[in-house]
C-alpha cells in the first residue's frame, strides 16, 4: 500500500511517477489519472503489483460519452506504466501500439476579422455581475491576452502579478509547455488596457497574486473561460458545432498565428526571417510544431499558397500528416 496511490500496485505506480519527474515531466494530470487506475486495479480484484490482460483489457475498454483523445491516452499512460514495469522485472501485460487508433484530426477555426469583432463587442458588454464583480474587466481582457499575444489558456490563467512587467509592456510565461519560459511582448493598445485593468482590479500589488480574477482573491477557472466562452460565441452569432467540431477557446491561438503570417505574406516580408520570431512568440519547441500553423495558413487564404511554398514548402505538413 502507497500512501500516495491505493492498493498493491501504489508503490510501482508511485516510483514510475517519480521516475518521469526526474526526467523533467511535469507528469501532474497524468498522476491523477494513475490514481484512478490504481483504484480501478484494487476495485477490479488486483491482489499483486503486476498487470495481468484481463484486467489491462477491462481499464483500455473505450467508455461511453468518452472523447477519443481521452480514451487513447488513458490506454496510452498504462502502456507506459507496463514498458516501466518490464523493465523492473515485474509481470505486465503491454498493450500492442496502435491499439487505439488515430481519431480524425481537428482543423482549427480561423475566426474572420468580423467573426472577432462581433465576438469582442459582446466581450466588452458583458454586464456587472456581484457575485463575480470583476467579470466585465477580466473577460475583456483575457480573451484579448488569447487572440492578440496567441497565449495558451492555461498561461493566461497561470500568471502572476510578479510574471507583469506593465511598464514595458511584457509578460513573463514560466514553465509553459515543455517546460519552458519566454517573454512576450504586447501590443500598446493591449499594454494600455492590462494597465487600467491592474490599476482597477490590483490596487495593492501582490507579487504572487494571480493575475486574473473574477472577485478579489478568487482565480479565474479554466471554467469560467469557456462558460463565458459559449455565451459571448452564441450571443455573437456564431453557433458551436459541440465537443471537437468548434469553434474553440484555443482556436483564438490558432487566428493569431494565422492573421500574423497572412500579415506579414501581404506586406512582403521575408518568411523564412519571420517565422522563427513567430515560433519563439508561440513557445514552440520544434520549427515543426509552427509549420502546421503554416499549412494551416495556406489551405485557409489560397491567394499566399505560392508564397508559402516557396518560402518553406519543403518542411511544412499538410494537414493529413504527409509532409511536403
Amino acid at each position: 500500500m502507497s500512501a500516495d496511490f491505493p492498493g498493491p500496485l501504489g508503490e510501482t505506480i508511485t516510483g514510475f511517477v517519480r521516475y518521469k519527474r526526474a526526467l523533467g515531466l511535469r507528469y501532474d494530470t497524468e498522476s491523477r489519472m494513475l490514481h484512478r487506475f490504481a483504484e480501478f486495479a484494487d476495485a477490479f480484484g488486483c491482489v499483486a503489483p503486476q498487470l495481468d490482460r484481463a484486467l489491462v483489457d477491462a481499464w483500455n475498454a473505450k467508455r461511453s460519452h468518452e472523447a477519443h483523445a481521452t480514451w487513447r491516452g488513458r490506454v496510452d499512460l498504462v502502456r507506459q506504466l507496463a514498458l516501466y514495469m518490464s523493465r523492473l522485472e515485474l509481470a505486465a501485460y503491454v498493450t500492442p501500439t496502435r491499439t487505439v487508433p488515430k481519431g480524425p484530426r481537428y482543423v482549427p477555426h480561423i475566426y474572420s476579422v468580423t467573426e472577432l469583432q462581433a465576438f469582442f463587442a459582446q466581450v466588452d458588454a458583458c454586464g456587472h455581475c456581484s457575485a463575480v464583480p470583476y467579470r466585465q474587466q477580466t473577460m475583456s481582457l483575457i480573451f484579448r491576452l488569447l487572440y492578440g499575444c496567441g497565449l495558451r489558456v492555461s498561461e493566461a490563467l497561470h500568471l502572476r502579478m510578479e510574471d507583469v512587467d506593465v511598464a514595458a509592456g511584457i509578460l513573463t510565461i514560466r514553465n509553459a509547455k515543455g517546460h519552458k519560459d519566454r517573454l512576450v511582448p504586447l501590443s500598446d493598445a493591449l499594454r494600455e488596457r492590462l494597465t487600467v485593468y491592474v490599476q482597477q482590479v490590483h490596487p495593492h500589488v501582490d507579487p504572487a497574486d494571480r493575475l486574473l480574477w473574477q472577485a478579489e482573491g478568487r482565480p479565474v477557472s479554466v471554467g469560467n473561460i469557456y462558460k463565458n466562452f459559449r455565451r459571448f460565441l452564441w450571443r455573437a452569432g456564431m453557433s458551436h458545432g459541440g465537443w471537437g467540431r468548434g469553434p474553440r477557446v484555443h482556436d483564438f491561438r490558432h487566428t493569431f498565428a494565422v492573421h500574423c503570417l497572412q500579415r506579414w505574406v501581404r506586406e512582403g516580408k521575408d518568411l523564412t526571417a519571420y517565422l522563427p520570431l513567430l515560433k519563439t512568440y508561440l513557445g514552440h519547441y520544434a520549427f515543426a510544431d509552427t509549420a502546421y500553423y503554416l499549412r494551416l495558413t495556406a489551405d485557409c487564404y489560397p491567394d499566399i499558397t505560392f508564397r508559402m511554398e516557396q518560402a518553406v514548402g519543403h518542411v511544412v505538413p499538410a494537414l493529413n500528416g504527409e509532409s511536403r
